[in-house]
């Protein structure tokens, strides 16, 4: 037979049970008023704001302009933006890459950009501007800068650039270095044929199609050039093969009477010799 517990027996039991329920519900409540009066406290003070906005990556454009973009300002909310907003912002840019925003510590927005690297220079309406590895051409600063890449003559066609910068990109950083200028010389026969003159007196003729396979060996056909007892600065064809001639054999020496030239024949007859040395 069960045994029958008096329910008197049970009343303390009970009675902890209700207390315990009762404290915890109570710990509940003082909890969530604190967190609802710190968010309070924390949203009406200086530390919910933006007192900061770091931006890294920068290097064609400078900072504020980026902040510009963003359309953050110091002293805005810290949560009053959406990232992926302003990333979409930035993003828009024709010279980003790609774009990272983040809220860091309490008050300050980083913002981490990634530019198209500048790869060469082009001349256009008598200016020098950047020209970008995605192909596009930089306008945006009017400031003088070295110009420290490449320079494109005579590209008209924008495909062409483009491709040709898609081969430049894929150059060893110290084969890029030693390129000074690069004339387009296309032919009926070849629309990709182009000169590249060297900042080590060498002129180099390639096709854009293998430029990257084949100019990724100019230093190693410079050195077996250079070891010989005669050498001199000459011309390197990689369009079809390899091969070298020097500038002697390439052009032909003519018998000129110097001083029946007027001055302009002179001045050009000049400058072409300053460039076979």
């Amino acid at each position: 037979m069960d045994k029958v517990i008096d329910i008197e027996d049970r009343i303390p039991t009970l009675r902890e049970k209700r207390r315990k329920r009762t404290n915890f519900k109570f710990m509940i409540l003082i909890i969530l008023f604190f967190l609802t009066l710190f968010l309070l406290l924390y949203f009406q003070s200086p530390y919910s704001e933006i007192n900061k906005i770091k931006i890294t990556g920068s290097n064609l454009v400078e900072d504020k302009d980026y902040i510009k973009q963003s359309q953050l300002q110091i002293g805005d909310s810290m949560w009053g933006f959406n990232v992926g907003d302003v990333e979409e912002r930035i993003a828009k840019q024709y010279w980003v890459k790609d774009v990272e925003v983040k809220r860091k510590w309490l008050t300050t927005v980083e913002i981490k950009v990634n530019e198209w690297q500048k790869v060469a220079y082009i001349s256009l309406d008598n200016e020098f501007y950047p020209m970008l590895e995605n192909g596009d051409v930089f306008k945006e600063s009017n400031t003088l800068e070295p110009i420290d890449a490449p320079l494109f003559l005579q590209f008209d066609d924008e495909k062409l650039r483009k491709r040709l910068l898609k081969e430049l990109a894929k150059l060893d950083s110290t084969v890029l270095a030693l390129i000074s200028q690069i004339n387009s010389t296309p032919s009926s026969a070849d629309p990709y044929s182009i000169t590249l003159y060297m900042n080590d007196g060498y002129e180099v003729r390639a096709e854009i199609t293998t430029l990257a396979e084949k100019l990724n060996f100019y230093p190693s056909i410079v050195a077996q050039i250079e070891n010989s007892s005669d050498y001199s600065k000459g011309i390197i064809d990689i369009e079809v093969g390899s091969y070298y001639k020097t500038f002697n054999d390439e052009y032909t020496q003519l018998d000129i009477n110097f001083e029946e030239m007027d001055a302009q024949e002179q001045e050009v007859l000049v400058d072409e010799e300053a460039q076979l040395q």
